[in-house]
């Protein structure tokens, strides 16, 4: 199975038949006794949020309980997802509840209320991973139960205006192709590429032994199509898909300019036929068997992986990281922050400064001075520009998916001066530009560089 096929959904449908799919069946709560007196009462505060319909305060109080800890708890997951169940939220059960599942540590009851959830939403090869994981326990009990729920998926995969399962004959552009959702993978800050020649004064040396992380593209929770459909395929201008891959790319060109961190950002990518290739989104978080292939692909292995996900309603946004140890498959730390547009630098700004913190970032030395960008929101604009340029440089994507870059380069343009770094990302993204052919004749401005030594050579090997 191509690598994360898991996160393929296919359309909502609530007439497929076997186990109920409208919602998820409330689950006793086990919570008692004497150890989870300090949780309990705060999962009761929560059900009683959900039941003056109030989502975003009891998802608050969740995450809560979950950044505690208390994830690696049976009682706690079974308890959580059920009550989100009984009150219909079932991308929130998703959400919360898949990074974190494992069979053997939560058991069945959770895996249950996760595998109706999938169903509800219609994400037939979710259901199918975790239903795979629930016979695998090899509980007679559940037996008959278990044989519903396929007979449920076996419908749902039958829907007509349902995809081909990944790796089904004719699912692609010719006999035997399939559609596959894989990464792309980036090493280095992604400005720096065109720049190779002068990678040793601008790049800091990575010697020793040094923790290798991973940013992954972020989820876009709710966004549950099948995104195999052409209609799925990510808008060049949405604003939060470009976010989605931005933030990433941000935080490890950061880390790349540290002497403790090797950094790479996880990028996903729907290859449709031989040479036809766009960007995904992904609509729900990564799992941990989402994260176990991350590793296995990886060439040295990974010792953190930051995930999470985004949201945005009415302008409001909402950015949440998750920091997961490798060793241990176990959570670390979850951040978040808040913010609208007018208040995005500041947030962004915080965010950024307290993923460093916990994972005690220092600068490394080099011939460019890092320093973290005082515009982060528009810094994030050009990262993703620069991605997508990228891509087209390498012939992954065609120039006509990608956003017109003119007003990127012109923003770009307009921070030039202020350093290296934004006069650095200026210069590789209009050369890219003009390479892959984004750029009319007229286009590509003249702007004021900021006066350096390293500005000046790159501009003479990019030929200004």
């Amino acid at each position: 199975m191509g690598f994360f096929d898991r996160f393929a959904a296919r359309k909502p449908d609530s007439s497929a038949s076997g186990e109920p799919t409208a919602g998820v069946a409330p689950v006793p709560n086990p919570l008692s006794g004497p150890t989870s007196s300090g949780v309990k009462p705060r999962l009761a505060a929560a059900r009683e949020r959900l039941e003056a319909k109030d989502l975003p305060g009891a998802m608050a109080i969740y995450e809560e309980i979950l950044a505690g800890g208390a994830g690696d708890r049976a009682d706690v997951l079974v308890a959580l997802s059920g009550d989100l169940g009984v009150h219909g939220h079932l991308a929130e059960i998703i959400e919360l509840v898949a990074p974190r599942y494992a069979a053997d540590r939560h058991g069945p009851a959770t895996g249950l209320n996760l595998l109706q959830a999938y169903l509800a939403v219609g994400n037939a090869d979710a259901a199918q991973h975790v239903l795979d994981i629930l016979f695998a326990l090899n509980r007679p009990e559940l037996e008959d139960r278990l044989h519903g729920f396929s007979n449920a998926i076996a419908e749902l995969l039958a829907m007509p205006d349902a995809a081909p399962a990944p790796g089904a004959p004719g699912a692609g552009g010719g006999p035997g192709e399939a559609p596959r959702i894989g990464l792309v993978s980036i090493s280095k800050p992604i400005w720096s590429y065109g720049l190779e020649a002068m990678a040793a004064q601008l790049l800091p040396p990575k010697e020793g032994r040094l923790r290798r992380i991973a940013f992954a593209q972020l989820a876009l929770p709710g966004r549950l199509a099948n995104p195999f459909a052409p209609e799925a395929a990510p808008k060049p201008d949405d604003e939060l898909g470009c976010l989605a891959r931005a933030l990433p790319l941000w935080f490890a060109e950061t880390f790349y300019f540290s002497p403790s961190y090797l950094p790479s950002v996880a990028v996903g990518l729907l290859t449709t036929a031989p040479g036809e290739s766009r960007l995904v989104d992904f609509g729900t978080e990564w799992s941990q068997d989402n994260l176990r292939q991350l590793v296995d692909t990886t060439e040295g292995g990974l010792d953190y992986i930051v995930s999470g996900a985004l949201r945005a309603a009415a302008g409001d946004y909402e950015a949440r990281l998750r920091v997961w140890e490798v060793k241990t498959f176990r959570e670390r730390k979850t951040f978040s922050a808040r913010w609208t547009p007018a208040t995005a630098e500041a947030a962004l700004g915080g965010l950024h400064a307290e993923v460093r913190a916990f994972m005690e970032w220092s600068p490394a030395s080099a011939a460019l001075a890092y320093s973290i960008p005082a515009q982060p929101r528009a810094w994030l604009d050009t990262l993703g520009a620069s991605l997508g340029l990228f891509l087209a440089e390498k012939k992954i994507l065609k120039v006509a998916q990608l956003a017109p870059v003119a007003a990127d380069l012109r923003k770009a343009g307009d921070r030039a001066a202020g350093g290296e770094l934004a006069s650095l990302a200026f210069l590789t993204l209009r050369d890219r530009a003009r390479r892959v052919g984004a750029l009319a004749e007229g286009e590509a401005p003249d702007v004021m560089l900021a006066r350096s030594a390293l500005v000046t050579q790159a501009a003479g090997v990019l030929g200004r």
